[in-house]
């Protein structure tokens, strides 16, 4: 290990303190041309509809409606900006995959997408959420596919981790880890997490503040 850079205990207690500030709510935006002007660092969270984004970026803050949760599939269909102090802004995406949803309501949503992707020079990584129950899905591939044309950093991360028995949870990691092997812009490390539990919360927050220190920002 190079002793001039912190290490990983380092890195848990920047997490703790980085997410333990100021949160809020700062932008809605519905379209391509209604993106904020660009600040800091951002890191986006994407998954499927119902996968638990907002719960997570709750956990992630300690701020239980920091981010709507909701029952109803589908529910999130704008980018919502978060800013963390003035080093870190959080992204909630629109959830994709649910079935109901209109066509044209899907393909707004895309267009907004891959338009956020192409033009955020201060994007620095995508954390896509798969629901450990279930694995990677067909809609999921191709995120991975438009993250990967993008190249877009991103980091898959596992949800209602608690749920699984380990040995599943476990095989799960595995089958994820094989399906990243040959992907671009893969992350390699697969982060389970539980917003109910906290587990693997911490492990995220250590992961976003190396992130954030890699890009310049304070660690």
């Amino acid at each position: 290990m190079d002793p001039t850079q912190p290490d990983e205990v380092d890195f848990v207690e920047a997490g703790r303190k980085l997410f333990a500030g100021e949160a809020g709510f700062v932008w809605a935006a519905s379209k391509a041309d209604n993106l904020p002007p660009m600040k800091g660092v951002e890191i986006a969270f994407a998954g499927r509809s119902n996968v638990g984004k907002s719960s997570l970026v709750n956990a992630l803050t300690g701020r239980k409606t920091l981010a709507r949760t909701s029952h109803t599939p589908g529910r999130t269909q704008e980018l919502n900006f978060f800013d963390l102090g003035e080093a870190l802004r959080i992204v909630d995406m629109p959830g994709y995959g649910y079935a109901a949803a209109a066509k044209e309501k899907v393909a707004s949503w895309t267009r907004l997408i891959k338009a956020y992707l192409r033009g955020r020079a201060n994007l620095a990584r995508v954390y896509v959420l798969i629901d450990s129950r279930h694995g990677l899905k067909p809609n999921d591939l191709e995120v991975l596919d438009l993250l990967d044309v993008s190249a877009v950093s991103y980091q898959v991360v596992l949800t209602k981790g608690d749920e699984p028995k380990a040995a599943d949870l476990d095989r799960r990691i595995a089958e994820t880890q094989a399906a990243l092997a040959k992907r671009p812009a893969a992350f390699p490390i697969i982060r389970p997490t539980s917003s109910r539990t906290g587990e693997g919360v911490s492990e995220l927050r250590s992961d976003i503040a190396r992130l954030l220190a890699e890009r310049g920002g304070p660690a």
